[in-house]
This record gives structure tokens, sequence and C-alpha cells, in this order.
């Protein structure tokens, strides 16, 4: 029996074999969610689903490396064929490239931004423009796009921000507040339909991504991509948030 047809919700977040990503998933799927454990590598995937499954929860694994357009749309194709929907797509891959701590922000190679980028931020529409279709069957579909405090220009304008000081992953920063600016612009698109789309702030998560070094566990960290993803209908649409608490853009 497929999930569709006894009346789960499926879900699928991509950059999931570890982290705030796997967490995700774990949650989702603790919910009841029928959710797609997305990864580049696919043997990463299915072993990180593995775990889940000997939890006895209902993960799937599914190939999708956001920075191919051939795997994006194999793994589209692959949803439509198993599931005919998708409920719920959380955007979670992105990367910290080789931004450089000790150089400054105009001196950042151009390889950085292009690769920060097309991680961060394109990786993100393109699978959102292929799972479009996909999202539009549910009917009430949530797309949660996985930001940083590091996107917002107000706090990094604010001098009593904890992030005023914080400018040495330019690349980083501008490709989440791109992220932020796209969130919106989808919002204000599907603002007559039945799909939420919003941006989150997971937190200062202890993750391999900043070498252990952050400050909340990572079951936090992803309380506030799943808080969005099971979001009701009198939920926000085109917003920006941290565990209930709206962030300035």
């Amino acid at each position: 029996m497929s999930p569709t047809s006894n009346g789960s919700k499926v879900a699928l977040v991509t950059g999931a074999t570890r982290g705030i990503g796997f967490e995700t998933v774990r949650q989702l799927a603790q919910a009841g969610v029928h959710t797609l454990l997305a990864g580049r590598d696919r043997a990463k995937a299915v072993d990180a689903a593995l775990k889940l499954q000997s939890e006895g929860l209902p993960v799937e694994a599914i190939e999708l490396d956001v920075t191919r357009p051939a795997s994006i749309e194999a793994a589209a194709a692959d949803v439509a064929r198993r599931h005919g929907r998708l409920d719920i797509l959380v955007n979670n891959a992105g990367i910290v490239a080789e931004d450089h701590a000790a150089v400054k922000p105009s001196q950042q190679s151009l390889q950085v931004w292009r690769d920060t980028f097309d991680t961060n931020l394109f990786g993100v529409v393109a699978t959102t423009q292929a799972f479009l279709p996909l999202l539009h069957a549910s009917p009430a579909a949530r797309i949660v796009n996985v930001s940083s405090l590091l996107a917002s220009l107000a706090a990094h304008n604010d001098p009593a921000s904890p992030i005023y000081d914080f400018k040495n992953i330019p690349a980083y920063n501008a490709s989440k507040s791109a992220v932020n600016s796209w969130t919106v612009h989808l919002a204000y698109e599907l603002r007559d339909t039945s799909i939420k789309v919003n941006a989150v702030h997971p937190g200062y998560v202890k993750t391999d991504m900043n070498a252990g070094n952050g400050e909340i566990d990572v079951a936090t960290g992803a309380k506030t991509s799943v808080s969005m993803a099971l979001l009701g209908t009198d939920g926000a649409n085109g917003g920006f948030v941290h565990l209930g608490e709206t962030l300035p853009w």
C-alpha cells in the first residue's frame, strides 16, 4: 500500500543524510508523515533511511543532488510515479563553501560565491520548480526553506545584534538572504492557493557544518522546520521564523 492510499502525508527533505536534515526526517516520520530522505549519494541516503526504518519509522531513501538538473528531474519523476503528489517539501540542503575567515568580504574568491549560490539558492529554486506540480496536487502543501539568522540584513546592520560582527562568510550569508527573498516572491505567487511557503532559522546548531560549535542540539534545530512543515490552514505564509518567533528580514 502506498502512503497516498492510506491517507498519510508525503514529505521530501533534501540534504537529509545527516545533521538537521536527518533529524527533520525523523521528527516528520514520528508525526506519521511518510518521509523521503533525499541525499546526493544514494548509498548514504539508503544507509540513513535504514537507520530510521529500524526505529519503525515510515522513511524511504531517494537520490537527489540539488546542483544537478537531471538528478532533480529524476527524483520528481520518481515521486510522481510512486506517490502522485507531494505534501511537504523541506529545502534543507546547503553548504558553507570555502569562505576564508581571515579574508575581507570584497576579497573572497568569486568561485566560492558561485559554489555557494549554486547549492544554497539555485538548488532551492530548481528543486522547488521541479516539485511544484506535485505540491499543487496536494490538498494543502507546505514548502519550508531552511535559511539562517545570518540572512537577516536588519540583524547584520544592528550593532546590538549577536551577528553584527559575523561577516566572515559573506557568500553563505548573502545566499541565505537570497533564499529569504525567493521565499517572499514564491509565497506571493501562491498566496491564493492552499500552499504555504516559509523560511526558517534552525538556530545555532551543533553540526558537522560548524565543527560542532553550535549552541543547541540537532533535535531542537529541526523543530522549526518540522513545525512549519506541519503548519495548519491558519498559519503564516511568506514568513521568516525560529521556534515560533518572527525574525527581522
